[in-house]
């Protein structure tokens, strides 16, 4: 007896997660670590096995290749395999493995029909997509699209001082010179990574817009001191200034209507980071997210007003020193749509919903026709061990994706 349809994705997926499984039933799978390049060696080896050409670009996004008529225009169908720290074992990889299993299934029916379609197809694994170990997150889709620099990228460091061009060179797969064909399409499959479709009882989410978000790396600046010696008065904590600084990143949602604003400080280093040593300087990120740019704006004009009261307060000063940013906007009504018929089609509940998150589709979208849909996330949870998608839902997501990618695969979305 033959294995049902959706039992080599199923099997694929548990191989898949058992790199760099984490004790809480996640993985961690950081940019360009070893568990990475294991994850992406077996990916390597998976696209051969499927008949795909293997080509990695010069910021190590890793690209299986179908090619039916040469010169033809791509269709792409991917996301990631790189984790956050003790993730969730679907964030982003089970995109890529859906993108692996739907192409193969429609190079299959054109080769059972000897048919051929408009555009060839291609899988990506697109590197740090996470932007944990190197910042900025989507690096690799944000390179391949020209909204970063390559140069830039590569030199980028993590807080130990590698750089991504010294990471990627000692993996097995790190940067490679192949030039990727022009796209014809994208689309890209992922967990929602929020609660809507979980609690509404939704089977796939027709992405049809994206928040915006502005990332900014900012450093408190104090004076190192004795913890126990120097006089209160003397003092310039930056820890102290940064403590301040979570609190009132976090206090500008009051402003704005519930859960019309999303902020957070994600991240810490404290220097000199001693038990008796009062910090001269904390470097933090502060995410500021919301559906439109001038709510950011607003939000971030809200947030300069407080900082000065906090320098006075604290005796520190605050810098920003960098950022990063994507912006809100819609993706192709077409595609949205397809998603809806792939849905009805094959008789599965669907809506139309927002990403909250960013993803490499928001990229992506802005220079080729994209599309993004969703499968649910159980209570919403992800980055995070517990995260998790259910069987049933993987393999609908898989049918749906493998439906809209024939379609664009025939030119679905090639008209103006």
């Amino acid at each position: 007896m033959s294995d049902s349809p959706g039992v080599p994705f199923l099997r694929d997926f548990a191989r898949m997660s058992e790199i760099g499984a984490t004790a809480g039933g996640g993985v961690e799978r950081q940019a360009a670590t070893a568990e990475d390049g294991e994850v992406r060696t077996w990916f390597r080896d998976l696209l051969a096995e499927h008949g795909f050409d293997v080509r990695l670009d010069a910021i190590g996004n890793l690209f299986g290749i179908h090619e039916f008529t040469p010169g033809a225009p791509y269709v792409l169908l991917g996301s990631h395999l790189d984790s956050q720290p003790l993730a969730g074992r679907y964030d982003g990889a089970y995109g890529v493995l859906a993108g692996l299993h739907a192409a193969s299934r429609i190079v299959a029916r054109h080769r059972d029909a000897g048919t051929v379609p408009t555009h060839n197809l291609a899988v990506v694994d697109w590197f740090n997509e996470e932007g944990c170990r190197f910042k900025p997150s989507m690096m690799g889709s944000g390179v391949h699209t020209g909204k970063l620099v390559l140069g830039a990228a590569l030199d980028t460091a993590d807080p130990r001082g590698v750089t991504v061009r010294e990471a990627l060179a000692r993996l097995e797969l790190g940067a490679g010179a192949s030039e990727i064909p022009a796209l014809a399409a994208y689309a890209e499959i992922h967990i929602e990574q929020g609660p809507s479709m979980s609690e509404q009882g939704i089977a796939i989410g027709a992405v049809a817009s994206t928040w915006c978000a502005h990332k900014y790396e900012v450093v408190v600046h104090g004076e190192q001191g004795h913890t126990g010696s120097m006089r209160m008065a003397d003092r310039k904590d930056a820890l102290l200034g940064a403590a301040h600084l979570v609190v009132a990143v976090n206090e500008l949602v009051r402003e704005f209507p519930i859960e019309a604003l999303h902020t957070t400080v994600s991240e810490l280093y404290v220097e000199p980071n001693s038990p008796v040593t009062i910090a001269r300087e904390v470097r933090m990120l502060i995410d500021l997210r919301a559906e439109t740019t001038a709510e950011l704006e607003r939000a971030f004009a809200l947030l300069t007003e407080r900082i000065g009261a906090i320098e006075e307060a604290t005796r520190t000063r605050v810098e920003f020193v960098s950022s990063s940013v994507w912006g809100a906007g819609p993706f192709v009504e077409r595609g949205v749509r397809l998603v809806e018929e792939a849905s009805e089609a094959l008789g599965f509940s669907h809506a139309r919903v927002k990403t909250l998150a960013g993803h490499d589709a928001t990229n992506v979208k802005d220079v080729v026709p994209t599309v993004l849909m969703f499968v649910p996330s159980e209570d919403g949870i992800s980055h995070n061990e517990r995260e998790h998608t259910t069987d049933t839902a993987m393999l609908a997501g898989l049918d749906v994706l493998t439906h809209v990618a024939a379609r664009l695969a025939d030119g679905a979305l090639d008209r103006p």
